[in-house]
């Protein structure tokens, strides 16, 4: 993390914490954990189209479903992502 880029913003109903890449970090983040203390993280994803055909395999085909049914799942894209919307395309 490049902490002076690092900032906090905390209002009454709601907090946000943005975090910066040192220089020498490239490519995307594919998840960040939070909580209270190590013993207690939780992990979430960002919107991505692999983390999106991930949770999409998990949930719609289990471990047992058939060629046919793989090949006839949707195709999501993930089109544009900024701070007030999430653009997707589904095939």
């Amino acid at each position: 993390l490049a902490s002076p880029e690092t900032s906090v913003s905390v209002s009454a109903h709601n907090a946000a914490i943005g975090l910066a890449k040192a220089p020498a970090c490239t490519g995307l983040w594919e998840k960040f954990r939070f909580g209270l203390d190590a013993s207690s993280l939780q992990e979430r994803l960002f919107v991505s189209e692999e983390n999106i055909d991930g949770f999409l395999d998990a949930v719609l085909c289990p471990s047992f479903c058939s060629q046919s049914a793989l090949e006839s799942q949707p195709l999501i894209e993930v089109l544009d992502v900024t701070e007030d919307r999430i653009q997707i395309r589904l095939k």
